[in-house]
């Protein structure tokens, strides 16, 4: 049976009073999503444990079936993984957003999700001014990069920016054992970055410019039990982010990067469906990552969050669905969301989020079930990565 996991990035959220005191699931348009519910079955997981952040790393570490109390190290190493870069055993890896900081504030932890080509400059003249043997800042995608830090302190509690969106940063910087190295990095990027031409193009432009990076997110390698010794499959993981990238190589599964895939609305995902689709011809599994949601949540942008969703449905579930069926072959679907990122907050929550599994092929489905936060409440919470693991090896 070909196992196919779709996930749509925070799509959880509360209910929002612009629409009509509805959530984004609930208000969105997504009768496709619907239509798998209704000729499925709805369960709740718990996808973060009790003891770390609702982070994205964490819970779709939980939904690829790993259990992260036992496996997570930090979110950059996972990162790493995903940008191919080889960690040592002394290493240890950062994430470096590049934020806007305004008036002693995070007003904006993506610096307008700044441009690719227009953040590797700045990273590079990051990297001549501040890097050196042992220290090395490496180019991501958008806002997304990394530190990698030989002998680094690695014992500090550091913040995600994302979830101190318009708040003082003084109480969020980094604390711990040479925390003073750390934060000595992020204010010598101040002046690095403060008359750099991209930035002065984006003032121009009217768009927020990158005024320094932020360190977060570190840890050392991580190592994961193979996903054809552990499951019995191969297969693919389809994301435009190196963090879910970096999970699908660390468990042993091909994770290619996707031409045109961003991260968000302007991300190209017919050629996603189609890596996806392909792949499982010969595999028997595929992990479809839909990073929007997340992000237009981070915003505060209910309206974004809506499009995102529906965009999810009408372009990743409704064709890889299409496309199942019509092969005439076993298949198992999950459709599920890491986590809740509601638009009031601006970041993760931990509650437990729906899911559903429909075994196919179904043919033509007309009838249709709530799929959103209180589809099944009445149900028992299910540890993702118990129940993931039990759907994934069926």
């Amino acid at each position: 049976m070909k196992v196919v996991v779709l996930v749509g990035d925070g799509m959880g959220d509360y209910p929002v009073p612009s629409l009509g005191n509805r959530t984004i699931l609930q208000a969105a348009r997504i009768p496709h999503m619907r239509r798998l519910a209704a000729a499925g079955t709805i369960v709740r997981l718990q996808t973060v444990p009790p003891e770390l952040p609702p982070g994205s790393d964490v819970a779709n570490l939980s939904l690829l079936g790993y259990d992260p109390s036992a496996h997570y190290s930090g979110r950059a190493p996972i990162e790493a993984a995903g940008a191919g870069i080889p960690l040592g055993p002394r290493d240890v890896a950062y994430r470096c957003n590049l934020v806007t900081v305004a008036n002693g504030a995070m007003k904006d932890y993506s610096a307008g999700h700044i441009e690719t080509a227009e953040a590797h400059e700045l990273i590079a003249a990051v990297q001549k001014a501040l890097g050196r043997p042992g220290l090395s800042f490496w180019g991501g995608v958008s806002y997304r990069h990394l530190l990698i830090w030989e002998d680094g302190p690695g014992d500090l509690l550091t913040q995600p920016p994302h979830e101190i969106a318009d708040q003082p940063l003084d109480p969020h910087l980094p604390q711990g054992f040479r925390h003073d190295e750390v934060r000595r990095l992020m204010d010598e990027s101040r002046e690095i970055l403060r008359n750099h031409p991209v930035n002065q193009a984006r003032i121009a432009a009217g768009k927020n410019p990158a005024t320094q990076i932020w360190l977060w997110g570190q840890g050392r390698a991580l190592r994961l039990p193979p996903y054809q010794e552990k499951f019995n499959r191969t297969g693919i993981v389809v994301s435009a982010v190196d963090l879910v990238r970096g999970l699908g190589i660390l468990a042993g599964l091909r994770a290619p990067s996707i031409p045109g895939a961003t991260g968000f609305l302007d991300t190209n995902c017919e050629n996603k469906v189609a890596a996806a689709l392909d792949a499982l011809r010969d595999d028997s599994f595929a992990y479809v990552h839909f990073e929007a949601p997340d992000e237009c949540g981070h915003m505060g942008r209910a309206d974004l969050k809506v499009q995102a969703v529906e965009m999810f449905d009408e372009r990743i579930v409704a064709p890889i669905w299409r496309a199942l069926d019509s092969r005439g072959e076993p298949y198992r679907i999950i459709l599920a969301m890491d986590h809740r990122t509601p638009v009031s907050k601006k970041g993760h929550t931990r509650e437990p989020v729906p899911a559903a599994v429909l075994d196919g092929p179904v043919g033509n489905v007309t009838t249709m079930a709530d799929f959103d936060e209180f589809a099944g409440e009445t149900f028992p919470i299910r540890i993702a990565h118990e129940w993931m693991a039990e759907h994934i090896q069926c």
